[in-house]
């Protein structure tokens, strides 16, 4: 596996991670805010071959509250 696509799977395992731990009875507020952010805004670029060719992210249905 290429180093991009290991960093990629990382950060997505650790968002998954910190999910699940939102969900937990006691979870920690605080350190679920201080993290999350700085977690998802660490997620690389996905690896070439993740999405289909001329996939677009931004070209998709309307979803309730979105702009």
């Amino acid at each position: 596996m290429c180093p991009d696509c290991d960093d990629f799977a990382r950060t997505v395992l650790l968002l998954g991670q910190l999910a699940l731990y939102a969900d937990m009875f006691g979870a920690d507020d605080d350190f679920i805010e201080a993290v999350g952010p700085s977690l998802a805004a660490s997620l690389p670029e996905p690896p070439p071959g993740t999405f289909p060719p001329g996939y677009d992210p931004t070209n998709g249905p309307d979803y309730p509250g979105g702009s």
